[in-house]
C-alpha cells in the first residue's frame, strides 16, 4: 500500500489532537507526519508507537510532504495555506480562510465529493454545525427539494476550543461550591448554566458570522443558491457535541415516515427516533462517534410541506477533523495524491 507524507498544523489544539486520534484510529496510510504549532515549540508528542518534535511552521516546512491538515485558524491559514500548497501539498484547511472562495471546493465527503475533482491545491472543510446539517439535508433536499430552513443550534464549549471548555468547567466547579461570581475571560458572559445567542461576532444585518456561514457554505456545498436559510447560533454549556433543531419547508410533499426510510442507512447518519422509549439524539450519545445521529422526525403541521428533525453530532470529531481526514481519504480513494 503506498504511504503519505503527512502535516499537521495546530497539531497541539482541541481538532490537532484528534487529528491525531483518528489518524491512528483509521490506520491512515502515513510515512513520514511532522507536527506544526505555535506553541510547546520543541517538545514530544507521541504517535502511536513513534515520537514527534512540535515544530513551529516555517518556509521549508511543507517540501516533501503530500498532505497538510490545518487546524491553527484562518489567520494562519491565511498566511501559510498558499505557500503549503505551492510546495507540492495539498492542503485541507479546517478554517474559514478559504470556504468561500470560488477556487475552493468545499466539502463534506458524503454530500458531495466530486467536487474535489477540481482544487487546486487547497480544499476547505466546512464550518462543524453546517457539517451535520447537510447530511441529512442532501437527501431530503435530492428526494423532494428543500425550499427553506430555519436552523437553531445549540453548540457546544469545544467548538470554540481548550480555553472554553476549562473556563466552563471551572466556572461550574465554582458555581456548584459556592464561590461567587464566576471568572468570565473566553466568553462575554458567564457560560455555565447559561446559554448565549451568540456565535463569531456580529455583522451589520443583526445575524452573527456563524450564523451566516450556515446560509452561504449550504448553498455552496448543494449546489444551489434558491435554498433560503436562516439560523439563530446559540453556545450552551456542553463539553462535546452540537445540536441542532431544523425546520425544512419542501416543494414536494414528504412525510415524516418516509423521511425517516430516506436517511436509515445513509452514510454518516444514524436515525434515533422512538419516542415512546424516549430514544432521541442526545450530545452525550454522539461523543466519539463518527456518525450524524437524526431524531425527532415530525412533520410540521402549521406549512403543507415542512419536516422538523433533531440533529446531533460531535463537533470536534466528524464537525472538524474526521471530516478533514475523510477528505483526505477520498483523495486517496480517487488517485489524486
Amino acid at each position: 500500500m503506498k504511504k503519505y507524507n503527512v502535516v499537521l498544523v495546530g497539531a497541539l489544539g482541541a481538532v490537532g489532537s484528534e487529528f491525531r486520534k483518528i489518524l491512528l484510529q483509521r490506520k491512515f496510510p502515513i510515512d513520514k507526519i511532522k507536527f506544526l504549532d505555535l506553541t510547546d515549540v520543541g517538545s514530544s508528542v507521541d504517535f502511536g508507537d513513534r515520537m514527534v518534535t512540535v515544530e513551529k511552521p516555517s518556509d521549508n516546512s511543507f517540501r516533501g510532504y503530500d498532505i497538510a491538515l490545518f487546524s491553527a485558524g484562518a489567520d494562519v491559514s491565511l498566511q501559510i495555506a498558499k505557500q503549503a500548497s505551492s510546495s507540492g501539498c495539498v492542503v485541507i484547511d479546517n478554517s474559514s480562510a478559504w470556504r468561500m472562495d470560488p477556487e475552493v471546493p468545499l466539502i463534506v465527503p458524503e454530500v458531495n465529493p466530486d467536487d474535489v475533482n477540481w482544487h487546486k491545491g487547497i480544499i476547505a472543510n466546512p464550518n462543524c454545525s453546517t457539517i451535520q446539517m447537510v447530511l441529512p439535508l442532501k437527501h431530503i433536499h435530492d428526494a423532494v427539494r428543500v425550499k427553506r430552513v430555519v436552523v437553531s443550534t445549540y453548540q457546544a464549549v469545544s467548538g470554540t476550543g481548550i480555553k472554553a471548555i476549562d473556563e466552563c468547567r471551572s466556572q461550574a466547579l465554582e458555581i456548584l461550591q459556592g464561590r461567587g461570581l464566576p471568572e468570565i475571560n473566553v466568553y462575554p458572559h458567564q457560560i455555565a448554566f447559561n446559554v448565549l445567542p451568540h456565535i463569531d461576532v456580529f455583522l451589520d444585518n443583526g445575524y452573527t458570522k456563524e450564523e451566516m456561514k450556515m446560509l452561504n457554505e449550504t448553498r455552496k456545498i448543494l449546489g444551489d443558491q434558491s435554498i433560503r436559510l436562516t439560523a439563530t447560533t446559540v453556545r450552551v454549556p456542553v463539553i462535546y457535541g452540537h445540536s441542532e433543531a431544523l425546520n425544512i419547508e419542501t416543494e414536494k410533499k414528504i412525510t415524516a415516515a418516509a423521511v425517516k426510510d430516506l436517511l436509515r442507512g445513509k452514510p454518516g447518519i444514524k436515525v434515533v427516533d422512538n419516542p415512546a422509549k424516549n430514544e432521541y439524539p442526545m450530545p452525550v450519545d454522539a461523543v466519539g462517534r463518527d456518525e450524524v445521529f437524526v431524531g425527532r422526525i415530525r412533520e410540521d403541521e402549521s406549512v403543507d410541506n415542512g419536516i422538523n428533525i433533531w440533529v446531533v453530532s460531535d463537533n470536534i470529531r466528524k464537525g472538524a477533523a474526521l471530516n478533514t481526514i475523510q477528505i483526505a481519504e477520498l483523495l486517496i480513494q480517487k488517485d489524486m495524491i
